[in-house]
Parts: C-alpha cells; structure tokens; sequence
C-alpha cells in the first residue's frame, strides 16, 4: 500500500477506531451509511475549497461559478453545506441537522448525487457529542489528492468497507470482495481501455481496482468506461460514493435494480467483465425466464443462478471481450439441473480460458471454497484451457482471514500471460494447460486439481532403508512415550477412585 499521500499509513484506522465511538445501538449496515458518508462529505468539502482558493487567488470573481467546478469533475458544494460550516457546529446540539442539510444541498446542486448521500445524521440514536468528535478529527485533516497519487479518503473508504464486511459476516457479501480477489481478476484481464462492467457491482470495488491498475501502468482512467447495477439500494448508493470520490465516472443505471429481470444495460456489449455474484442464489426468479434469450447455453436451473450469472455476462460480452468472476467451486463439477449439460455446452464453444482454484478463508462472508473463471470470446489458445490450483498460496492475517501477496498475485498473473503467450511449462501440482479433448473425457469436469496432478516432491537424498529405519525408530519412541503417559493418567484416575 502506498504511504506518499497527506497523513500516515496508520489514518485509516484512525478513522475506523475514532468512528467506532459513534455506534451506539445503530445495526451495522445504519452505523455504515454513516461513517461512509461523513467521509465522503469531508473528501468532497476538501475538493471543492482547493479550487475555491484557487479561483480566488485569480480574481476574477468566478468562486461561486458552479460551471468552474463542473468542468473540472468537482462536485459543487453551496455555502451551508461547507465544511468550514460544519466544523464551526460541531458542538452544537444541531450538529446533526447541519450535516443533514448540507446532503441536502450537496444534492440538489449536483444531479449526479441525486437520492444517493445519506441523511441520517439527525435521529436521536446518534450521539451528538460523539459526533461532533469526529467532525474535529476530519478537520484537522486534508483530503484532496496529492499530484497524481490517490489521496487517503479512497484508501479509507475502502479500509472501513472491509471493517464493515467483517462485522457484518454474510450480509457483507452484498457489498463487499476482498481487495486480493479483485486484484487477482484485473491482473489476469488487464483492461486497459474499453467498456468495463460488473452486473452485480457491490460497493464498486472491481471498477476501482481497474482504475487503480490502468493508473499503475501509466494509462488514463478516461479510457476506460464504466457500467454497472445492483439490487440492493445501499448497496447501489455506496458503490456511486466509492466511484465519485475516485474520479471515476460511471454509469450504474438510474436506480437499483434486479439484474436478471431490469437489465440497466440491455444493448451493452463489454470489453471487460468482471464480477463476483452471490453464491449459489436460489428462487432467482427462473419460471418467469424460460425463454430469455441470454440462455445460450441452456436453462439454467431454479434453484441455483451461478449458470444463469455466467450466461448473462457472456450475452453482454464484445466479439473480442473476457470475463473474469468468482464462483462457488460446485459449479465446476456439478451435474444437477442441468447444470452439466451447460459447462459442456460453454467449453464447447471455445470459451473457457483459464480456471484458478483458490485458497479457503479469503472471504469474511463464507467458507465455500471458491475458483476464479476466466472466458474468452477470441482465446489466443484455440481449444486449450489454462488450469491454477492456487489453493496452497495466500498467507493467514488473522486467525479466520487469508490473504494473497502481491507476490502471489504476480505468480498467477504471470502464469496466466505465459500460457497466453505460448510459453507455459506445466508444473506439477500448479499448473497445466489441457486441450479440450481431455476436458471432455473427465466429463467436462472444470476441476484443476484433475489436470495439475500431485506437486513433486524434492528427494532428500536419504536413502529408503535408512530412511524407514529412522522412521521406525521415532516412531517406537513415541509408541513408548504413549505408554508412560496412559499409566500416569491410569494411576490420577484410580487416586480419586476412578480406576480402569
């Protein structure tokens, strides 16, 4: 993570740890909306008043121009709604108006933000002196971007996501992908420019990975477009917060919206997609779908949409256009509704690029173990698919939580770019790059450690007979250590007249 911006590494949770304070009884998802937006107003507070000052300095009296800012990609704030407004009241009982008032106006001048900031500030649940704590924290802190590294408030927007995703176990799956997941998926993709979507976009997190890689490699944001949707209208707020600090503009459709039956993006045909949809969703809705023409490859079965959610991003892909998404691992084997008969008809289509089978425990919502899917509509490896069994990489950050290095994501990325390329080795127990005839005899079954086999091990060079001697020797050892161990525990048990 980068540390060249306005405040020290450690900002981040200083916002979350001082944010804390202000929960109260509020749920999580009420408590979110909250600290999230309070952070977004600062960051747009911050924006607006650099270019002020700016404007002032040219005396030309332009300040209160709104078409200054626009032109500029920043967002307009109206006098009331100042941070400087704010600050002044942060001790006052009404503090929580302000800041509700100041939404408010925020919206009524940028219709962009239209419904989207949250003006939850006023109920008595949130307490006021609490609140008007951290409204002195952000005062004393500057968000505006530094030249051309990211300022802190993406970084800790993203920061106090995951917290939020941790707290709130398996509902954060509706807003929240691991940072390393999306990583992995735009290192593989590499979308440099083009159309990029994600139909069930969460809190934006895929579209500001690809912002932040194309800006990594020296590209412009702008060459990029963006396009998404989502059911959950938090959610769908969220996600257009997360992208608008960002600079990113993108096109989410006019509301939240059920991405099987209100397709946001009917005519759309992406260069990039990139998804993590739920899990096995059942009662998605398939008895009112039967003849949806995005069903390509056969009816995708009600009580599951994992195919229903591949053969939508498939319908929506451009003639030169790849895939990237996570999926639960049954979807790789499973015969059940159909579900067979689908994959067989999708990898006879030449569409299946590459397969990774990923570590457990990176996900705060779920142990399902999960793989990454990686189609085509043009592979430069004609009938060949890449398979990864990545299941051994990752490091444990905390008891419950895996994490991918960026070494780790680099091995993948690189594997995936030799195969392409042409110049993959297999390597036992990793990697192997399988025509689809050999697919189609394991009854096109997607599973890599099928095709990767069993890691070679090094040979030691102890020969066998020393070595199963030795072996045998501890192991009597043990078998004697075993022994002494079963009388002490006979003897504490017949001395309190438990005998055996």
């Amino acid at each position: 993570m980068a540390t060249n911006n306005t405040a020290g590494i450690g900002f981040e949770k200083q916002i979350w740890d001082a944010a804390c304070v202000l929960r109260g009884n509020m749920d999580a998802s009420e408590y979110k909306s909250v600290v999230l937006g309070l952070i977004f107003l600062k960051y747009i507070s911050d924006r607006f008043d650099e270019k002020y000052q700016a404007l002032v300095a040219e005396g030309d009296g332009f300040e209160e121009d709104i078409d200054e800012y626009t032109s500029e990609g920043i967002f307009f704030v109206p006098e009331n709604a100042r941070w400087s407004i704010i600050a002044s009241n942060a001790h006052t009982p009404e503090i929580g108006t302000i800041i509700d008032e100041a939404m408010r106006a925020i919206e009524k001048e940028n219709k962009r933000l239209k419904d989207i900031l949250p003006k939850n500030f006023a109920r008595p649940e949130l307490d006021k002196r609490r609140l008007g704590d951290v409204v002195d924290l952000f005062t004393n802190i500057k968000m505006v971007d530094a030249g051309s590294s990211k300022d802190i408030l993406g970084r800790t927007y993203e920061y106090c996501l995951s917290k939020f995703a941790e707290q709130e176990g398996k509902l954060a799956g509706e807003f929240y992908t691991p940072s390393c997941v999306v990583r992995t998926l735009v290192e593989v993709l590499q979308p440099y420019n083009g159309r990029v979507y994600d139909p069930c976009c969460g809190s934006g997190g895929m579209f500001v990975q690809s912002a932040k890689f194309v800006e990594n490699h020296r590209g412009n944001i702008n060459d990029i477009s963006v396009y998404g949707q989502d059911s959950n209208p938090t959610t769908w707020k969220m996600a257009q917060m997360n992208l608008a600090i960002r600079g990113i503009d993108a096109d989410l459709g006019k509301f939240n919206a059920d991405t099987f039956f209100n397709d946001c993006h009917p005519t759309l045909r992406a260069d990039y997609i990139m998804a993590n949809p739920p899990f096995n969703l059942s009662d998605w809705g398939a008895d009112k779908l039967t003849d949806d023409v995005r069903w390509q490859y056969g009816m995708p079965p009600a009580g599951n949409a994992n195919f229903a959610w591949l053969q939508h991003m498939i319908h929506h892909l451009a003639p030169n256009g790849k895939i990237g998404m996570v999926l639960a691992n049954g979807s790789l084997s499973s015969q059940s509704g159909g579900e067979g008969e689908i994959r067989k008809n999708i990898i006879n289509a030449d569409l299946v690029e590459c397969i990774i089978a990923m570590p457990t425990q990176l996900f705060y919502t779920t142990q399902i173990p999960v793989s990454l899917w990686f189609l085509a509509k043009n592979k430069k490896q004609k009938g060949k698919t890449l398979f990864i069994d990545a299941r051994k990489l990752g490091t444990m950050v905390t008891r419950k939580l895996r994490e991918l290095t960026d070494e780790d994501i680099a091995k993948i990325a690189d594997t995936y770019n030799a195969y392409a390329d042409g110049t993959l080795e297999n390597v036992k127990g990793f990697c192997a790059v399988v025509d689809t005839e050999e697919i189609a005899k394991q009854d096109y079954i997607l599973t890599p450690g099928r095709y990767v086999g069993i890691e070679e091990q090094e040979d030691d060079g102890e020969p066998f007979e020393e070595k199963m001697t030795r072996l045998t020797d501890e192991l009597s050892e043990l078998f004697t250590q075993s022994h002494t161990l079963e009388d002490e525990i006979r003897q504490k048990l017949e001395a309190i007249g438990y005998g055996i």
